[in-house]
């Protein structure tokens, strides 16, 4: 393996890229025309332009994608995460190219991708499952009949893709029809696949994911727990290793339940089991597997001490694992949080433009992952996530007061971003006491965060701002044409003053 192609774009991209470098391999990357000066691109050795910027035909375009490994003589493909990572036509197309696929078999792929598949196969290799059913067809009665078995509350689910799509709860027999019709038609949309099934709707429950990793060799680990409870509308918002919920007993059980199920695909590469935990009871269930690398990677990474990009490269050329499963302990602990450009003031718009000033914050124990840097373009055409931002520390407390004092330290202007609102739930006591379940947001933050009322004194530098007329073309100081304008409040006796007016 010399030259790896990137296909994807964002942090990413940028995280693939420096691994690939650092293990001595050249990288291609892989971007829209919206994308021509993005800082993946820049990274990069080669760059090609796949397409326009809608994704579909761009990033997603597979034979674009291999024609430009091709272009530039890249022996191998990693996927990155979203867009092609868990496609399991492009991992055999990379395959029939002669190229060494950064990720797991196809038919490992296939077999997780259909949750209703993946269930059958996590009874059978007696991996905990939720209760609940599918039907062979999708007949309204037959569903019915199922919802009466599986009881309510219950959830409306895709059998195919991931992201909340395709997913309603349903809490009484009248709300299942339009459940039932209202995910098919969002599943039909997002995958192609109008296919759903029926399962018990679990209370507030945690959401822990374990971090498995397997190799052509027989040898699969897992690398413990990452706490993901905290989210909205079941896309993660933070994310931590380990969990306050987990005592090495349960950690184990866990584990072992995680390497079951990779075991039962034969698993290679790295993978996440996303579980459902009853803390009250210690009860685990299966909801589903991600095959390929998480977003929320570095916190396992942070608080391993690992590198699971460096290892997808090994484990690709056929090599061993380097860690035996007895060394696999967590030391400290990691807080991540991920920062997207949405207004948390009004409903979570997306938010575009120019970062005009994008500083991150530095110090022991802290690590972005980030796509931008100052001055880039924020597009409208993609995920809103600029970075991610991650604390680690001796224990949770030392980690969290880190991770808060980065976030009071960041500074971001030209587009509107979450970070407040990531600010207010890290500071939360009820996160601060390790609380945690999936109704975190609604029950805490059940309007998002309402925008702070302006201070007196902001109020006064405005109005100084509006009557020097900064920022308007020939107004105060500013050079322009018409030079200063003589009825500023600067030619008359006043009471204010701006010190950064014409003299």
């Amino acid at each position: 393996m010399r030259q790896v192609l990137i296909a994807n774009r964002g942090e990413i991209a940028v995280r693939v890229a420096r691994a690939c470098k650092a293990a001595g391999l050249r990288t291609t990357a892989v971007y829209s025309e919206a994308d021509r000066t993005a800082l993946h691109v820049r990274v990069a050795d080669d760059a090609v332009c796949v397409g326009p910027p809608p994704a579909r035909e761009s990033y997603l375009d597979i034979e674009k994608v291999l024609a430009a490994a091709k272009a530039t003589g890249a022996d191998a493909i990693h996927p990155g995460y979203g867009f092609l990572s868990e496609n399991a036509e492009f991992a055999e197309a990379v395959a029939r190219a002669g190229l060494t696929w950064i990720g797991p078999p196809p038919a490992a792929i296939t077999a997780m991708g259909s949750k209703i598949g993946a269930r059958e196969k996590m009874v059978a290799a007696g991996v905990p499952v939720v209760p609940g059913e599918h039907t062979a067809g999708q007949d309204p009665a037959a569903l019915r009949a199922a919802a009466e078995r599986v009881g309510y509350p219950l959830l409306v689910k895709a059998s195919a893709g991931g992201g909340g799509k395709g997913m309603r709860a349903v809490h009484t027999p009248a709300e299942l029809g339009p459940a039932i019709e209202a995910a098919q038609r969002e599943a039909k949309a997002a995958f192609g696949d109008a296919s759903v099934y029926l399962e018990r709707l679990l209370e507030n429950p945690r959401h822990i994911e374990i971090q498995v990793f397997g190799d052509a060799h027989g040898q699969v680990v897992h690398l413990g727990e990452r706490e993901c409870s905290i989210q909205r509308r079941h896309q993660k918002v933070v994310e931590e290793a380990p969990s306050v919920a987990l005592d090495p007993a349960l950690r184990a059980r866990m584990g072992e339940a995680a390497i079951a199920a990779a075991r039962a695909v034969d698993y290679v590469g790295a993978g996440t089991i996303e579980l459902m935990l009853d803390d009250r009871t210690g009860d685990f269930y299966f909801l589903e597997m991600n095959t390929r690398l998480q977003v929320e990677h570095p916190v396992t990474e942070l608080a391993y001490g690992v590198d699971l990009v460096d290892a997808q490269l090994r484990v690709a050329q056929g090599q061993k694992l380097p860690w035996p499963q007895e060394r696999l302990v967590p030391r400290g602990w990691a807080i991540e949080v991920r920062l997207y450009a949405e207004d948390p003031a009004k409903g979570f718009l997306p938010s575009t433009g120019a970062l005009r000033r994008f500083r991150p914050p530095v110090g022991p124990g802290i690590r972005l992952d980030s796509g931008y840097v100052e001055g880039d373009e924020v597009p409208v055409h993609y995920d809103p996530m600029l970075a991610k931002l991650i604390a680690w520390g001796e224990d949770r407390e030392h980690a969290r007061g880190r991770l808060a004092a980065a976030l009071d330290a960041w500074e971001i202007h030209g587009v509107t971003t979450n970070l407040p609102f990531l600010a207010a739930v890290v500071r939360h006591p009820a996160f601060a006491s390790g609380a945690l379940s999936t109704g975190f947001i609604g029950e805490h933050f059940p309007d998002g965060l309402a925008a702070p009322e302006p201070s007196r004194e902001a109020l006064i530098a405005l109005a100084l701002a509006d009557a020097l007329g900064v920022g308007k073309a020939g107004a105060g100081g500013g050079g322009g044409a018409a030079g200063p304008d003589p009825a500023a409040p600067w030619h008359a006796v006043g009471a204010w003053r701006g010190a950064g007016g014409p003299r």
